[in-house]
């Protein structure tokens, strides 16, 4: 059994509870989970809990039969012969931030660390940012076998305060399947009248990437039809560095809902105006890789 109390926390930490927890009371969530999960949600919880207050209380193998731990500054948990008590403070510290685990301490130094190194080499890591370009495709299914790439967009880096984008709509034989159209706003008759070949698209496409390290959300996807447009096209696939955002966001954000990409953009607060059209998608593809950059998840 494992009871957590929170006060004046954010609500997203609340809704991360939630999912392994039952709120029994205000504030007060019930459960019964893996030490493995539980020491997860108390790093989330040090981590995300803002100026609020938590408590964890969880079955052990002492005389007790349970122990506790707590980020309150007028209460310390002290082992008095291998048994867990409290102890009132008269005077609370007045500026020890929250997060006092030592999973917290060493993020927070990490951190530092990457700060330190990032100001020792600023005018390197700015070259590497603006060597940058982030990539979207919009296809008439899943499979690059059975369909097709009906628009590509890229954006990259210019310099800190400006981006180039580069969006195309191909023609194709093919029907644009009502469901896709619903979904990008992409019909026959738009990529008839504003669309062109593949193979011209792919040329520019490869022209405006150069030697850009590639970013992408879910990228192996894009990769996938793009290598096999290529090949269509009796063309060289692009050997440019790949990489994935997705797999990076995983093991930062560990307790989403789901890894889709608006909900990864709304739990990193990147506006995404227009979902499912290419090249706003690859745009905000690339504020999620500068925000991961800034974060520290990413190195470029």
């Amino acid at each position: 059994m494992i009871v957590i109390t929170l006060s004046k926390v954010p609500m997203s930490l609340r809704g991360d509870l939630t999912k392994w927890c039952q709120e029994v009371q205000t504030g007060v969530y019930v459960g019964n989970f893996s030490a493995r999960i539980r020491d997860l949600l108390w790093e989330r919880i040090t981590k995300s809990i803002g100026n609020g207050e938590a408590t964890l209380i969880y079955s052990t193998n002492n005389e007790l039969g349970y122990t506790f731990r707590t980020t309150r500054k007028d209460k310390q948990v002290i082992n008095f012969d291998g048994l867990p008590f409290i102890k009132h403070l008269k005077n609370s510290p007045g500026s020890v931030k929250h997060g006092f685990s030592k999973a917290a301490k060493l993020h927070r130094a990490k951190k530092a660390q990457k700060s330190r190194f990032s100001q020792a080499n600023s005018v390197s890591s700015k070259q590497r940012i603006t060597n940058l370009v982030a990539i979207d495709l919009e296809t008439t299914g899943l499979k690059p076998v059975n369909s097709e790439i009906i628009s590509i967009s890229a954006v990259k880096m210019i310099s800190e305060q400006q981006v180039e984008k580069f969006n195309r709509y191909i023609k194709i034989k093919s029907e644009v399947p009502p469901n896709i159209q619903k979904l990008t706003g992409l019909s026959n008759q738009l990529l008839d009248s504003e669309g062109e070949s593949l193979e011209k698209a792919l040329d520019e496409f490869q022209n405006f990437i150069g030697d850009y390290a590639i970013v992408g959300y879910n990228l192996l996807f894009d990769q996938t039809f793009l290598n096999a447009a290529f090949i269509k096209a009796n063309k060289q696939i692009i050997s440019n560095r790949m990489i994935d955002l997705m797999p990076i966001v995983k093991k930062d954000q560990k307790f989403l809902d789901n890894y889709r990409l608006a909900t990864v953009l709304k739990n990193y607060e990147i506006e995404n105006g227009h979902p499912h059209r290419s090249v706003s998608d690859a745009t905000a593809t690339l504020d999620l890789a500068l925000k991961l950059i800034k974060n520290g998840k990413l190195r470029i």
